[in-house]
């Protein structure tokens, strides 16, 4: 680990540009770029830039900072377009939930209608 940054995770490899990624928006401490296999018309991701594992750690994260994530969060929808149509955020915890990469993002899902969870 290097300046908070795991050097094996894919997306503090993204934080920190050394892997490429569609990014649309961040700040100093998130980061939202487009998921590389989406599953909607629009699927961001949003990470911390400080690589915590998933968000059964959030306490590992500043509660203000936790706050903070879920405003980037809605302001990084907003500016894809999806807040009039609606969109879905989600956050895949452990390997049976889906997680595939070892550090905290949300999923950002929208630009059609969605099924399923109702």
């Amino acid at each position: 680990m290097t300046d908070g940054l795991v050097t094996d995770c894919i997306f503090c490899r993204i934080v920190a540009g050394r892997a490429p990624a569609d990014v649309v928006a961040q700040d100093d401490e998130f980061v939202a770029f487009r998921d590389a296999r989406p599953i909607a018309p629009v699927h961001l991701l949003v990470v911390p830039r400080r690589h915590v594992a998933s968000l059964d750690q959030i306490d590992e994260l500043d509660e203000a900072v936790a706050g903070r994530m879920l405003r980037f969060v809605v302001a990084a929808a907003r500016e894809a377009g999806m807040q009039q149509s609606g969109y879905r955020v989600i956050s895949n915890i452990g390997r049976d939930a889906g997680q595939m990469v070892d550090h905290l993002h949300w999923h950002i899902v929208g630009g059609r209608r969605l099924g399923g969870i109702g």
